[in-house]
Parts: C-alpha cells; sequence; structure tokens
C-alpha cells in the first residue's frame, strides 16, 4: 500500500462520513487507527510512520476545512488517551494526562498527530461527546462516541489492509407512543 492510496481512501471514507452525518461546524470526530493494520500486520506488530503521515496529511485538511475539532486516541499502553489541541480540551472540558506519545506507546497515528496539532495535549478521555468516529484497524473507539452510535455502512471497507469503520452518533429517542419527535434535529 502507498502512501497516495491511503491518502485516497482516507478521503473517500471522510466524503461518505460527512454525507451520511451531514455534521455542524465544531463537532468532535474522534479518529482511531492502527498503522500497522494498514500495512497488513497484527495491531501494535509495526506501527508506520509513513501511514501516519499520509493519513494525516489527507485528514487534517479536511478537518479543518469541514470545521470539526479532532481527537486522536493512542493504543492501551497509554489507556486509549487521546491527542486534541488545548482548545477542544477547554471546549469540552476534557482532562488533561501526562503523557507523551511514542511509536512503541500510543502508536504512530497519535504520535503523528501530536506532533502537527497546534498546541496538543493528551486528555484521559472524551467522556462520551464525540459525534462522529472513524476507526481504521480495529481500535474500538466506542466508548468515546455519544450514544446513539449510527453505523456508516460503505462500499469502502479498508484503508490499506485495515477495516474501516465509521459511526456518527444521534439524539436518544424518548417517549413512549404519544411522544412526537422533532424531525429539524440534527445530529
Amino acid at each position: 500500500m502507498n502512501e497516495q492510496e491511503i491518502k485516497e481512501q482516507v478521503k473517500e471514507a471522510f466524503s461518505i462520513l460527512m454525507n451520511a452525518a451531514q455534521p455542524e461546524k465544531g463537532t468532535l470526530l474522534v479518529l482511531g487507527c492502527s498503522t500497522s493494520e494498514i500495512v497488513g500486520k497484527r495491531i501494535g506488530s509495526g506501527s508506520s510512520e509513513e501511514a501516519a503521515k499520509a493519513l494525516l496529511d489527507a485528514l487534517l485538511p479536511l478537518v479543518e476545512e469541514a470545521g470539526l475539532d479532532l481527537a486522536v486516541q493512542g493504543c492501551e499502553h497509554i489507556n486509549r488517551s487521546l491527542c486534541v489541541s488545548r482548545a477542544t480540551m477547554q471546549k469540552y472540558g476534557l482532562q488533561q494526562v501526562w503523557v507523551r506519545p511514542w511509536l512503541h506507546a500510543g502508536g504512530a497515528c497519535v504520535t503523528e498527530a501530536y506532533a502537527r496539532i497546534p498546541d496538543a495535549v493528551m486528555v484521559e478521555d472524551l467522556k462520551g461527546q464525540a459525534r462522529l468516529g472513524i476507526d481504521v484497524g480495529d481500535t474500538l473507539i466506542g466508548m468515546h462516541l455519544h450514544c446513539v452510535a449510527v453505523p456508516v455502512h460503505s462500499t469502502l471497507r479498508r484503508i490499506g489492509e485495515a477495516n474501516l469503520v465509521m459511526a456518527f452518533s444521534r439524539p436518544k429517542y424518548v417517549g413512549g407512543p404519544r411522544a412526537q419527535y422533532d424531525n429539524t434535529v440534527r445530529h
């Protein structure tokens, strides 16, 4: 898998997610990524700085253009803490943690994000506030998504060799047979 193919797949995935979710500016997107899986290895066994750079080369401009807030999840060696901008941490009331991701504790993608996101900090979790999710390589981002998560079904099933799963969230339905619902509520 070359870097250009990764970039094109990321752009396609992002477009599919945006079309399905129709998010408002300022929506929080969580990315989980195993670059090992992208290059065809078992998760955690072969982090690829090149794959991380290609993925973020494609994703970061799209996130900025869409006006989204981004959180990039690290691996279990740093308790799946996430890289966000300091402004995002403050906006969502997140708890900063003292860790610096690197290739063998966090993974290539969060390490690259930490180097590229302006005023980057690491936070413990997102308190279930992410409304959009992209999971590349089965990294288990569900804990960061706001309920109710709606899977985005797509013909694009992989980025590189890694499984691709995407979701957005919607408000919970409450009430019963007499309840009425506002169809103008955005996701």
